[in-house]
């Protein structure tokens, strides 16, 4: 059995790859998927690194998308789409997978109408409250749906939103000797999130400790933050294996408001300042961070206000109120579904098999 997942949601990929090596020992597992973080960065993908050491074949390929803002990139990126197009035909072509897995994104849009063209079976998972334009196209083209939330679409199977078995497995707390916050901007990092640190760390480090994952980008901020390293704050570019243990080592996290993100701190019961990214397609992260406000996991800080004061003066305000926001946390939990990581890798092993 030869499997190709594709797509810009790397966190819940790692999570069924996982699940897909147990329940096939011998299947191979193709990913295609961006060689670089960002148009524009020649900062290597997480993906690119993590996956040859898990045994997984890794091959980039170069696709373009619609950008909603005009940059120096916008046109290279609008003039890339064909070219996306063609080499995810030679790419399925020469790679003949039994089925293709989409973990959404424009990344993926290319392999999915060429996998449908080519009577590939097609099964797409929707991480998002939000339906984004690239799994719009992709759902068209797709035999199964597999979502995080309920919907009305025929197509969708509820499997939930994978988490890597790190999350799930041993959950239990950790013996603090001080209070601990986790920085993160997400597999790419945030470079406004990262100054705001930079700039509040003096103030911050009197009173928690900080373990901060700053991401690869073309300003250098990992670079610049690693030297300020000291007992009370901990800079990583990014963590692969060990995510779940800093997870479960924290009081307190700082974060964009992706869904993976997300789902990972309501599994665990831990609340987070989010900041959104206020650019992406029907304003995706905050209505993620509005839906786990709601169930008290999340306090938001809008992009627009975020500064080294403010920051600073939430985190203080959390911190000071940390047994009541933890208590508040444990209900985000009730939403999500344990073994979605199984129950997507499942409904690809039998996808594959009805076509044989």
């Amino acid at each position: 059995m030869k499997i190709l997942i594709t797509g810009a949601h790397f966190t819940p990929a790692v999570a069924v790859i996982e699940e897909l090596l147990k329940m096939e020992p011998f299947a191979q597992i193709i990913y295609v998927g961006r060689k670089t973080t960002l148009e524009g960065d020649n900062s290597s993908s997480v993906e690119s690194k993590v996956l040859p050491s898990m045994g997984v074949k890794f091959i980039p390929i170069i696709a373009g998308r619609l950008r909603r803002h005009f940059d120096p990139y916008t046109i290279i990126s609008f003039l890339k789409i064909p070219v996306g197009f063609i080499q995810a035909f030679f790419i399925l072509v020469s790679q003949k997978p039994d089925v293709i897995l989409s973990f959404g994104g424009y990344i993926a849009v290319p392999l999915v109408v060429m996998g449908w063209f080519l009577s590939v079976p097609i099964i797409v998972h929707e991480q998002t409250l939000v339906l984004g334009l690239a799994n719009k196209i992709s759902n068209l083209f797709a035999d199964k749906i597999a979502v995080s939330f309920p919907t009305k679409n025929p197509k969708a199977i509820l499997t939930g939103n994978p988490l890597r078995k790190e999350i799930i497995n041993n959950v239990k707390q950790y013996h603090r000797k001080s209070v601990n916050i986790l920085v993160t901007g997400g597999n790419q990092g945030s470079h406004v999130i990262n100054l705001a640190i930079e700039k509040s760390l003096d103030r911050l480090t009197k009173i928690a400790s900080i373990t901060h994952v700053t991401g690869d980008n073309k300003f250098g901020d990992f670079e610049r933050l690693e030297k300020l390293q000291n007992q009370r704050y901990i800079v990583k570019k990014w963590i692969g294996e060990g995510w779940g243990r800093r997870l479960k080592q924290a009081d307190l996290v700082v974060s964009r408001a992706g869904i993976n993100t997300l789902s990972e701190l309501a599994y665990l019961s831990l609340p987070a300042l989010v900041i959104p990214i206020p650019y992406l397609y029907k304003d995706e992260q905050n209505k993620n961070a509005k839906f786990f406000e709601e169930l008290g996991l999340v306090k938001i800080l809008p992009q627009s206000k975020l500064n080294a004061k403010t920051l600073y003066e939430n985190i203080k305000n959390m911190l000071d109120n940390l047994k009541k926001l933890k208590e508040n946390a444990r209900k985000a939990k009730e939403i999500i579904i344990p073994d979605a990581a199984k129950r997507v890798a499942l409904e690809t092993i039998i996808l594959v098999k009805q076509e044989i």
